[in-house]
Order: structure tokens, then sequence, then C-alpha cells
């Protein structure tokens, strides 16, 4: 069933399902200030670190495995207390199965109406809210 909201009302991913905004993923073709390459990704990220609003910015080689959509659409990027319950339990087209892109976070990209959507488990919310 479609959930239709009034313009006053929040998103369903914050108002009931409990994520919690993390980022502003937009792909760039342009080198940015202090980039930090992830090799098995084969592209670079930057300025979430100083951004007050999460912007990061992506660069990616050409020959980056992540999906033609994650790397020409900005995405949105929500923190989610259990990554494995959120996929399971809710019918998502993934992009990109979790993954671990450093220590103690794991990420899943998923596609809704056309739109990547990054979902991010940190180690300390991985007790289960769901038990």
């Amino acid at each position: 069933m479609t959930h239709f909201r009034s313009e006053h009302d929040p998103p369903l991913a914050t108002e009931a399902w409990g994520w919690k905004y993390h980022h502003l993923g937009i792909p760039t073709s342009k080198k940015m200030p202090g980039e930090r390459y992830l090799p098995n990704f084969k592209f670079y990220i930057s300025g979430f670190e100083s951004s007050p609003f999460g912007i990061e910015w992506m660069r990616f080689e050409k020959n980056s495995p992540m999906d033609i959509l994650i790397q020409t659409v900005p995405h949105l990027a929500f923190e989610v207390a259990d990554l494995d319950y959120e996929l399971a339990t809710r019918n998502f087209k993934i992009l990109a199965e979790p993954n671990p892109p450093s220590e103690g976070i794991r990420v899943a990209m998923i596609e809704h109406n056309g739109a990547p959507i990054e979902l991010i488990e940190f180690k300390k919310n991985k007790i289960s809210v769901h038990s």
C-alpha cells in the first residue's frame, strides 16, 4: 500500500521506521580537497567531515564497480539500527549488497523510484530493537 503524506508530514522512513538522516552523497567529476580513496569501490569521497549538512562528494574512477545509478544520481543516506532487518522486511531493490566500507560500518544501497538510497549501520547500534 502506498503511503501518502501532507506537505507538513515527515517522511515515513524517519517518522515510522526510525531512520535518521546521515548525509547527502553527490557524484562529481571534479577533484575535491581532502579526498579519501576507497580502493574496493574505486572512488574517492570528501567533504562529509567538514559539512554542517552532511554533504559528501563522490568521484568515481572509470572502472568503479558501483552501480551506474550511484555514480550519476545523488543519494540520501540514512542511519538504521539494524541493516539486515531493514533489508529483510522491506521490499527494496538492492543496488549494492551490505558491505563494510570501513571498520565498524556496514552499508547497503537500495533504489526507490529511480533514486539511490544508502542505508548505514554503525557497530554501536548492533543491538536489535526488533527482537
